[in-house]
């Protein structure tokens, strides 16, 4: 496997993570505190753009290295929680670091 696959995906992942938590905190502007709704709808307009681009990237990085689909579900929906990015995709580093450097190979589809 190449190395770009999985350095798009973390670009994406930190990307996705970072602009869920900006979107967070302007939904707290919004309705707490009842400002800032343009800014709340062009956050959300770009993570949505962004969290697209994620989960192409993701799931070419999941049908590279073969996981499984609940797996692949779980790693696509990370995006859609807070704080929950940047964990799996340290995760998915440790697990893909070696096919990537070619140590390992993929595992067999079950």
């Amino acid at each position: 496997m190449k190395s770009s696959v999985l350095t798009r995906y973390r670009v994406m992942a930190y990307v996705t993570a970072v602009m869920l938590l900006v979107l967070c905190t302007c939904m707290v502007f919004k309705y707490g505190f009842e400002m800032g709704e343009d800014v709340t709808f062009m956050v959300s307009q770009a993570h949505g753009l962004l969290y697209i681009i994620y989960l192409i990237f993701a799931f070419d990085l999941g049908s590279k290295a073969r996981w499984s689909f609940g797996k692949l579900l779980w790693i696509l929906l990370s995006g859609t929680i807070p704080l929950a990015a940047f964990f799996v995709e340290r995760k998915v580093v440790r697990e893909v670091q070696p096919l990537v450097t070619g140590a390992v190979t993929a595992p067999a589809k079950a």
